[in-house]
């Protein structure tokens, strides 16, 4: 596995706590949030500001525009963007220290490579990674973890959509082939993203045109192909803000998110196979 794969497996489960942790969950609640669909749209869009559905639904790219709509702009009458900034990194690092012991020496040791990369990343076409790295640092050190993670996944996430879109892929259209690539359930994703299943028939009907799905419902040798495209340039536009590391500092920083990582993954807060696509850590 490349760097910029195995750092992304890292930081991503780092990052995931906010989605499946109690402590993010009860958050909500206190804030008067309306059940996890509001708490995740409020939370991961806070940084956006109290933006408009239109907003949401193009930096977040793969969720339904209606479902977007049940739920923003509602949001941020419950709840202002200042204070689900404060309360989400408050609430995910009381899960990494519920979960992972160590985290608090993950946090201190990791905290110049990350801030190095953080420094180096472009904001153009990065609308979420630009809005996250204006997030001022909390001054607890676990905290600031989880928003320096949460930074360059979302930098890496942004990449991703220009890499889907460069390919000419939709959100949805990049969910039915990572689902037949990988065998995944259709219902999980049409649940969790908003999509019905006459959406996902009609994308398959569009990528079958494309000749990137055969009349079996798999994938053809083009399908593969631009799979692997988009992830080669997922990860090669996520490496570009760590060029300032050299080899031996990479390995360094992998190894130092390794512990507090695998603890999380292994701690039953997130669930697997997730909508994410992130597997756990081995």
């Amino acid at each position: 596995m490349d760097f910029a794969r195995s750092l992304w497996l890292r930081i991503e489960t780092l990052h995931a706590v906010t989605y499946f942790g109690e402590e993010t969950q009860a958050a909500g609640a206190d804030l008067g949030l309306s059940g996890f669909w509001m708490g995740y749209f409020g939370f991961r869009g806070a940084p956006l500001g109290p933006v408009e559905p239109g907003v949401v639904d193009a930096a977040f790219a793969n969720f339904a525009p209606s479902f977007v709509r049940r739920w923003v702009p509602a949001v941020w009458s419950a709840a202002d963007p200042a204070s689900l900034i404060e309360r989400r990194s408050r609430a995910a690092a009381a899960t990494l220290r519920r979960v992972a012991p160590g985290v608090d020496a993950t946090a201190r040791a990791t905290a110049p490579f990350l801030d190095t990369a953080i420094a180096a990343g472009v904001a153009l076409g990065r609308p979420l990674f630009a809005a996250n790295r204006e997030v001022p640092l909390p001054a607890d050190d676990v905290e600031a973890l989880w928003q320096r993670c949460t930074t360059l996944r979302e930098h890496r996430g942004d990449g991703h959509v220009a890499a889907l879109a460069a390919a000419g892929v939709d959100g949805l259209e990049a969910h039915v082939l990572l689902a037949l690539e990988q065998g995944a359930d259709p219902l999980d994703l049409q649940r969790t993203r908003g999509w019905t299943a006459d959406d996902w028939a009609n994308a398959v009907d569009r990528l079958r045109r494309r000749g990137l799905v055969d009349g079996a419902g798999t994938l053809t040798g083009a399908g593969h192909e631009l799979r692997r495209s988009v992830e080669h340039t997922t990860d090669h536009l996520a490496s570009l803000p760590w060029h300032h590391l050299d080899e031996m500092e990479r390995t360094r920083l992998v190894e130092l998110l390794t512990p507090s990582a695998a603890a999380v993954s292994g701690a039953g807060v997130l669930r697997y196979p997730n909508p994410i696509g992130l597997p756990p850590i081995e």
